[in-house]
């Protein structure tokens, strides 16, 4: 690294009395196991919290869902475009294939990942017995991830949910929703009427609930999606 970048990685610190109180502090005790040169900094001035936060939708929708997924103990579950963490973690104990308009290159047991477009699966028709899709419908269409625009992709993809689910079935589907609209291009809000619609051939099992101050609500009640602008909607749907 040359001289003019560590002077700037060095101001970066000096411009944080708290950071530079504390490489001072540190130095003053360091042990000397580890190099600490100036041209090593790393200042991270975000991370000094009461208490450690979290996305919350994030957190909880697949904490939701890997509890479900241990309920219905399938053989083998399959996940489309759902996070990554999701089924990496549940592959630790139900087999998980996972897919995505641009495959991920997994390489954990149990795993496999492979490329789908959800608005026409390849599966056959009532094949998948234990399915999820969760934050994910409400992007397709918007091109944000280089794929085409569609404002009706979205309901392809919930028609194509429910013709590769098998009778008896179940599909853990999320999604925001609060007041219907669309914020461009990052994604689409759903009325719980919307989506419980948008499912009618399904009967609807369970419903939970992120609210828009994060607190995760097992089994809300529909009518509290009506007072929300951008909450997370966990249902899971039986066929």
């Amino acid at each position: 690294m040359n001289l003019k970048k560590i002077i700037k990685k060095s101001l970066r610190v000096a411009t944080s009395p708290l950071i530079l109180a504390d490489y001072l502090k540190f130095r003053r005790v360091s042990d000397n196991r580890f190099s600490l040169s100036p041209r090593d900094f790393y200042p991270c001035i975000k991370d000094k919290t009461i208490k450690t936060g979290f996305d919350a939708h994030y957190v909880y929708h697949t904490s939701w869902a890997a509890r479900k997924v241990k309920e219905i103990n399938p053989a083998k579950h399959s996940d489309i475009s759902s996070s990554l963490y999701f089924s990496g973690i549940v592959s630790a104990f139900i087999p998980v294939d996972f897919y995505d308009y641009r495959p991920a290159e997994l390489t954990l047991s149990n795993l496999t990942s492979q490329e789908a477009d959800l608005t026409k699966l390849f599966f056959a028709d009532n094949s998948l017995s234990s399915l999820s899709c969760m934050h994910t419908v409400e992007h397709i269409g918007l091109g944000r991830y280089g794929d085409p625009i569609d404002p009706g992709a979205d309901l392809k993809a919930m028609a194509e949910l429910i013709r590769v689910l098998a009778p008896g079935g179940s599909l853990l589907f999320v999604t925001p929703v609060g007041q219907p609209k669309i914020e461009y291009n990052a994604h689409r809000i759903y009325s719980f009427e919307m989506i419980k619609d948008y499912f009618k051939e399904l009967s609807l099992k369970e419903f939970s609930l992120v609210d828009d101050n994060g607190r995760f609500i097992e089994k809300a009640n529909p009518e509290m999606v009506k007072d929300q602008k951008y909450a997370c909607g966990c249902f899971w749907f039986i066929k």
